[in-house]
């Protein structure tokens, strides 16, 4: 696919939600990061660049009452965000030339440990390059200013992604993403 589409496709997604604008350019760049300090090659770092960008895509069927809601979620509300990775897996199994972009949309916030959604999957059953972006996405989540609360302090979020070493996050891939922050002095990398 044509990186300028699925740019634009990603800023579409990221703007029908006013609290996450620019989410999925951190997310593929922290990826691409994070891939690049593991020895990826630059095909494979462009690939994950392009899965981190589309890895929200489902979210573009979430009713805007839903996603830009300002206050703590329903059980109900919160299972509709939790259908996002089903449809946006859905929304991209067409592109038969890159079956990953379909495959990290679905199972982006698998968890390590096998406690995450939508599948259940742990460890090496999750594919490593989803692997990587799940540890971006949980990353900039964190470092992003929500409706109900502002930027992460950075030695908080060390904290959570220390505290999710082999339950959240691959081990080897939290590992350097807590390299890459610690390198962050002035903090730079987060929502600006």
């Amino acid at each position: 696919m044509n990186l300028q589409a699925v740019t634009a496709l990603a800023a579409a997604v990221d703007a029908k939600d006013k609290y996450t604008n620019g989410h999925s350019a951190r997310v593929a760049e922290y990826s691409r990061m994070i891939a690049a300090r593991c020895g990826y090659s630059e095909p494979d770092q462009d690939e994950i660049y392009m899965m981190g960008l589309l890895h929200d895509i489902g979210k573009i069927g979430v009713p805007d009452g839903v996603i830009n809601k300002t206050s703590r979620l329903s059980e109900e509300e919160n299972k509709i965000i939790q259908k996002h990775p089903v449809s946006g897996s859905s929304i991209l199994e067409s592109i038969k030339e890159n079956p990953n972009l379909a495959v990290a949309a679905r199972w982006h916030h698998e968890c390590y440990d096998g406690s995450g959604y939508p599948d259940g999957i742990a460890g090496e059953e999750i594919p490593e390059k989803v692997r990587i972006i799940a540890v971006a996405d949980a990353y900039d989540a964190m470092t992003s200013r929500r409706n109900y609360r502002n930027v992460m302090p950075q030695n908080t979020v060390l904290e959570e992604l220390h505290r999710g070493i082999g339950t959240q996050f691959d081990p080897k891939f939290a590992k350097v993403m807590i390299e890459l922050i610690e390198e962050d002095r002035d903090y730079r990398m987060r929502e600006k």
